[in-house]
């Protein structure tokens, strides 16, 4: 068995030969196709040098900050008033509290391919490597393009809600810019009728950038198709929802209408009537998506915002988030087979964050995988809690046993953060191991370039057919 030398060698994460010999062969050197983050198109647009690596490392990341908070780490130094070297410091601090937590490799994995810094942060080093750091980011080497760049990204999919205005992805088209940039159409708001004020708020916004007068549930899809259709033209290749569970309930276009002519009015809905509502949002985003060839990604399940009192100071996605209860199984098949039913249903990319729901979502993907697009229906990523090394090799291991490796569209960031896209290879090494292993040990044959072409799909050519239009 190898056994590294130091930690995070050439090797890492690689216990044996032939992983060794598939990873650095074949993997390695593979373009990124990232085709679901929350990157900033404004950023990639003004590529304005970062003012230090708090702000590109730390802000925004709230897999840091639930880190710093279990190991007692005041607010003021993660979202509060402290200053960028105060918040550096106290990341420092705690990384050496985060061993066994996937933080521990992505820290590591990232100072080192951004900045070749291959010391351990601790309290002791980080004066040191925030000072390297900051020197680095100081030049073009290291603005958000260039980093991109010196990972080899080909495509970037960005988050993006219908009323955004997409300037800054039209300059970048216009700009010729090497990488792909693409918004996703996410119109999680539009269907957020929970809270009968915030979605008027929410009205008055779609109004403004559609032209359109929003006083009817016509309208109203008039207004959001019109923003599809500009999303289209915009490059958008993909639509992307955040969900708590995948609504499937029965509704009628008089029960939409009849809702929204309450919401109109103040008026709150009921439980029955806010998942008619959604669900019949759901279906209409579908069939959009369907008619223009579009990827439809749902992620599904997770608790948000489950600390009131914080959430209340700091907003949404700022780390008070958690796993939901597995997917209601029956549902998610019923949604999928509304669609189909009629032959419509897209593309499909289903994530849930209970790791429990890997093998059976795997099994109800392949109900509907119709002949049609190999891999039509994918099993997603290994998302936000999971994409850490037991919960990348439980994902692919549904996905080998219920389907088809093969046909797996790859790894994906989900970051906010420009020096995030590590995880890729991080993904890579463990698959290379995985596929090593059972090579050696019979299971696999060893024909390691049919596997190394295996592994260069998985890693990059599937995700780029898949999202072709």
């Amino acid at each position: 068995m190898y056994m590294s030398k130091k930690f995070i060698d050439e090797n890492f994460l690689l216990t044996n030969a032939t992983g060794i010999e598939l990873y650095h062969a074949y993997a390695k050197d593979m373009p990124i196709f990232d085709y679901h983050n929350h990157l900033s198109a404004a950023q990639l647009l003004d590529n304005n040098h970062f003012t230090d690596i708090t702000a590109c490392w730390l802000n925004g990341d709230h897999y840091k900050w639930r880190a710093m908070r279990a190991n007692g780490i005041a607010e003021k130094f993660i979202t509060g008033n402290g200053s960028s070297y105060e918040k550096f410091m106290q990341w420092a601090v705690t990384v050496p509290y985060t061993f066994r937590n996937p933080l521990f490799h992505w820290t590591h994995l990232e100072l080192q391919r951004y900045f070749k810094i291959d010391q351990l942060l601790n309290p002791s080093t980080a004066d040191t490597i925030f000072n390297q750091a900051n020197e680095q980011l100081s030049a073009d080497s290291h603005t958000p393009r260039s980093l991109l760049t010196r990972m080899k990204v080909e495509f970037v999919g960005t988050t993006d809600d219908p009323t955004d205005s997409l300037t800054a992805h039209k300059a970048l088209r216009d700009q010729q810019f090497s990488i792909k940039v693409a918004p996703t159409f996410r119109p999680d708001k539009a269907m957020a009728v929970d809270n009968p004020i915030s979605f008027l708020q929410y009205l008055k916004k779609l109004e403004s950038v559609s032209n359109c007068t929003i006083s009817s549930f016509a309208t109203y899809i008039e207004a959001l198709k019109l923003r599809h259709d500009f999303f289209h033209e915009m490059g958008c290749v993909a639509s992307d929802h955040g969900l708590d569970r995948l609504y499937a309930t029965s509704f009628t276009e008089t029960n939409l209408k009849n809702s929204f002519e309450k919401l109109l009015k103040g008026q709150s809905l009921s439980t029955d009537e806010i998942d008619a509502f959604k669900s019949g949002m759901l279906y209409h985003f579908a069939i959009w998506g369907y008619e223009k060839g579009w990827v439809q990604q749902y992620h599904i399940g997770p608790i948000r915002n489950g600390n009131t009192r914080f959430y209340n100071q700091l907003g949404p996605d700022t780390g008070w988030d958690a796993m939901g209860n597995p997917v209601d199984l029956v549902e998610v098949n019923r949604f999928l087979d509304r669609l189909d039913s009629t032959n419509q249903l897209a593309k499909t990319i289903l994530y849930s964050i209970h790791p429990a729901d890997q093998q059976p979502l795997a099994t109800i993907i392949g109900n509907f995988n119709d002949g049609s697009f190999p891999g039509k229906i994918q099993l997603g990523a290994a998302w936000w809690f999971n994409d850490q090394k037991e919960g990348i090799l439980q994902h692919l291991n549904a996905i080998s046993q219920m389907g088809l490796l093969s046909r797996f569209v790859g790894m994906l960031t989900d970051s906010r953060s420009f020096l995030s896209f590590p995880r890729h290879e991080y993904f890579r090494r463990i698959l290379c191991n995985l596929l090593g292993e059972e090579i050696e040990n019979g299971e696999l044959p060893a024909d390691k370039k049919w596997m190394g072409e295996q592994i260069q799909q998985i890693c990059f050519f599937n995700a780029v057919n898949y999202f072709k239009q």
